[in-house]
Formats: C-alpha cells, sequence, structure tokens
C-alpha cells in the first residue's frame, strides 16, 4: 500500500509532505515529496522477512491518495475506563472487543484501560481476563500475518460475511493501568471507598501475576501508608509506580518521587490544588523531572489556561494526553456505572449521582487532542506528541507504537484540515465501513 500525497508527521514533531508505503502490518517506506521510493516488489524482497509475506505473493500497490491530510500516527490512550456501553472492569470478551473496536474506529489504535477501586479478589479476575483477552488478540494476529491475510479477511471468511459488512478492527491491548486500589479516601472522586486498601507489596504483586505482566501502572496515595516508600523501592522495577487520587503535600509526593515513583495520573484532579505556599502533588511533579504526567483535556475538567501553563511549567515531552472516558462514551444522556456507582451524563459532563463529583469523562482521546488545539490553543505537532510518542514511551512500546517510521506498526491516522477523522488505516488493512 502507498498512502500519498499527506502532510506525514515525523519524529522530530514537523509535518512534511510525502508518502508512506506499507506492506503488512509494518511501514517499509516514508519518503519526502520527490524521494525516489522502492517499488512495492523491491519491498516486499527485502522486507518479507520482518513482515510475515511470501515472495510468491502479489505485489500489486494499493493507492491511497491523502488529498493533502495530515498522517499522524495512531494514537494512544493509557488511561481511560470505557466506551459505547462498555467497561474494562465488566470484566468480559465481549466488552473488551467492543471497547477496542469503538477505540479503533474514532483513530486511537492502542490502549492501555484502567481499572476502579474494586474487592482486589475482583480486580485479580478482571486482570486474569484481560490477559487472555490480550492473549487471545496476540494470538489471532500472528496466525493471520503467517497466513499473509488481514484479520478482517480472516474473520470474513470464518463468519461468511459478504465483504464490507465486516466489524472495525480492534485497538492493540498494550497494557492496564491500575488507579486504585491504593489511593485516599479524602481524593477517592468517584472511586468507591469501601474497596480502597493500603498499598501492599503482596497484593500487587497477585495483580502482576494476574495480568500476565499487561499491569503496567499501578497508583498509590503515599500518604495512607507509613510503608509507601518501601513499597515503592520493592516494586518500581517490576511497574509503574503512580501517584493516584492523592491527598499528598509536597514533601511527601517529593519523597514518593525520589523513592522511585514515575508517573502521576491525571494532574489537577482528584490531588490537592497548586497554591503558591502549598505547591502539593502537583509542585512536586513539576520539580521531579523524570515524573511523565497524565492531563485530561475535554474543556470539563481543566480550565484552557491552566492547560496551557501546565505545558510551560512541565514541559511538552512529559506530558500525556488522556481521555479517562468512561462507557458513556459515544452513547445518549443517561444513568450510567462507573466502579459500581451510579453516574449522570449529560451532554460532555459525567457525574456521580450521589454528590455530584465528575466521573470520568464522555471524550474520546481524538477529540481531546482536538480540543487541545482547538480551544488550548496547543500547536497540533505538540498535541499529537503526547498523544502517541510520550504514551508510546512511557509505556515501553516505541519501538512499535508511537511515531511513522519504517519498521513500526502500520497503525496511521489522516486528518483533514479541519483535525476531523478521514480514514484510519489498522494494521496495514483499510478499515470496512
Amino acid at each position: 500500500m502507498i498512502i500519498k500525497n499527506v502532510k506525514v508527521y515525523t519524529e522530530e514533531q514537523k509535518f512534511v509532505p510525502g508518502e508512506i508505503v506499507v506492506l503488512g502490518d509494518r511501514i517499509t517506506e516514508v519518503r519526502a515529496d520527490g524521494e525516489k521510493r522502492q517499488t512495492a516488489a523491491e519491498a516486499l524482497e527485502t522486507e518479507s522477512s520482518v513482515n510475515g509475506f511470501s515472495e510468491a505473493e502479489e505485489a500489486e500497490e494499493v493507492v491511497v491518495d491523502g488529498e493533502g491530510a495530515y498522517a499522524i500516527p495512531g494514537l494512544i490512550d493509557l488511561h481511560f475506563h470505557g466506551c459505547v456501553g462498555a467497561d474494562v472492569c465488566d470484566g468480559t470478551p465481549e466488552a473488551l472487543k467492543k471497547i477496542a473496536q469503538y477505540e479503533a474506529s474514532v483513530g486511537v489504535t492502542a490502549i492501555a484501560p484502567a481499572t476502579m477501586t474494586l474487592p482486589v479478589e475482583e480486580l485479580e479476575q478482571i486482570l486474569q481476563n484481560a490477559a487472555a483477552y490480550k492473549r487471545a488478540q496476540d494470538e489471532h494476529r500472528a496466525a493471520n500475518a503467517a497466513a499473509g491475510q488481514s484479520m478482517q479477511k480472516a474473520e470474513q471468511e470464518a463468519d461468511g460475511m459478504p465483504e464490507g459488512k465486516l466489524e472495525f478492527p480492534e485497538a492493540d491491548l498494550i497494557g492496564l493501568n491500575m488507579e486504585g486500589p491504593f489511593i485516599s479516601p479524602v481524593k477517592k472522586g468517584a472511586q468507591d471507598e469501601k474497596n480502597i486498601v493500603p498499598c501492599n507489596v503482596e497484593i500487587a504483586k497477585r495483580f502482576l501475576k494476574a495480568s500476565e505482566g499487561l499491569v503496567k501502572f499501578i497508583g498509590i496515595a503515599p500518604e495512607e501508608s507509613s510503608e509507601a516508600v518501601a513499597f515503592i523501592q520493592e516494586m518500581k522495577d517490576s511497574v509503574d509506580i503512580s501517584l493516584a487520587h492523592t491527598n499528598a503535600d509536597y514533601d511527601t509526593a517529593m519523597a514518593a518521587f525520589t523513592a522511585g515513583a514515575n508517573h502521576a495520573v491525571h494532574l489537577y484532579n482528584a490531588m490537592p490544588a497548586f497554591t503558591h505556599r502549598a505547591p502539593g502533588v502537583i509542585g512536586a511533579v513539576a520539580d521531579s523531572k523524570h515524573v511523565m504526567a497524565e492531563i485530561i483535556c475535554d474543556n470539563v475538567h481543566i480550565h484552557p489556561a491552566v492547560v496551557r501553563a501546565t505545558f510551560t511549567m512541565m514541559g511538552a515531552d512529559r506530558m500525556i494526553l488522556i481521555s479517562d472516558s468512561m462507557r458513556a462514551t459515544g452513547m445518549p444522556d443517561g444513568t450510567y456505572t462507573l466502579g459500581g456507582l451510579d453516574v449522570s451524563v449529560n451532554g460532555n459532563r459525567a457525574t456521580l449521582v450521589d454528590g455530584g463529583a465528575l466521573a470520568g469523562s464522555v471524550t474520546n482521546l481524538m477529540d481531546c487532542m482536538r480540543t487541545v488545539v482547538k480551544v488550548m490553543e496547543i500547536p497540533l505537532e505538540t498535541a499529537v506528541a503526547c498523544a502517541t510518542a510520550n504514551p508510546a514511551r512511557c509505556l515501553g512500546v516505541y519501538d512499535t507504537y508511537g511515531s511513522i517510521t519504517e519498521g513500526k506498526k502500520a497503525d496511521i491516522v489522516l486528518l483533514d484540515e479541519n483535525l476531523e477523522l478521514k480514514m484510519v488505516i489498522k494494521d496495514g488493512q483499510l478499515p470496512f465501513l
């Protein structure tokens, strides 16, 4: 496949007119306009061992004319709970598939959903089910790649479905983000207080074992346990430790970051306010240059001026755009649940029925990125990095995801001049819509 006449987003965070060559599920070439490129047959010969294609396959070129569109990597959401009526904590393959299909359809091609504060045993089961789904997803893709066949075509043949009637491909499940249960009841937000427990090494190791390594972040409120620093030091080489739903002061947060915590969950939300005499967690994040910070940019959770100030204070290379979306995303207004609690959704606001606290967002990451540019006035080049390269690096998958680079997965999104979605190319396959 050749994707031509596009403005390609580069690793240098610039848009360069050019084209992208894809074979199988991998990008084989990225060329600026005027540069000579390989033919599909040449690329097939040189890349067949990487992409799982045999030289006997047809080398006919499928050409996509981007008509001047922006070509960006597929987005990566490392903190959201669900969408289209499903939640990762439903713990079923049907829910995970529904979530993954919706996310891919809006240009979010890799995901690391977040769990809620639930009973430990229930969380273990949710993690086990997610790991099983991940195994099945990986095995399915590997088998089809070995056969030189897309997931969509294989499903079409298996189901006897007519061409053009296939479901949208799924976003890759590349991690899980444990927002609870080691949080603060003072800053619980939309988490269920009865399930909160102090951070505990044994329980954390059970979570990692249940998920088969899929858990990438475990959140804690360090002020809630005298063993928090010891917990961080014990676990930091196995999983990233984040500060989440915490009422920690500056010194306590700094002690956690000095011990090895390296991530902040939805900066500003569910933590003390940042003031000139009490900088709190936010000040500690600013002073800890190794810490990455999530930020919800749905134009509900944080004022645009604060978003701009934060990018200036932290630097864009430390910011990660997240959606924090819950199951009502992509659904009509009404009453839904999040972590077992009832949530009222009205327009772009989701709030707890009991108490009125914000309960996640109802905005997908693509819409959040668009809002960052159009409302928060962050440059598009910066916003794309914060929704692609930054989360990929944070998750340890930048060798495969997060940029349009030779050898990486061909997950590519085309946007028009208004940043509206034109096309999603997932695993090097054109969508069946």
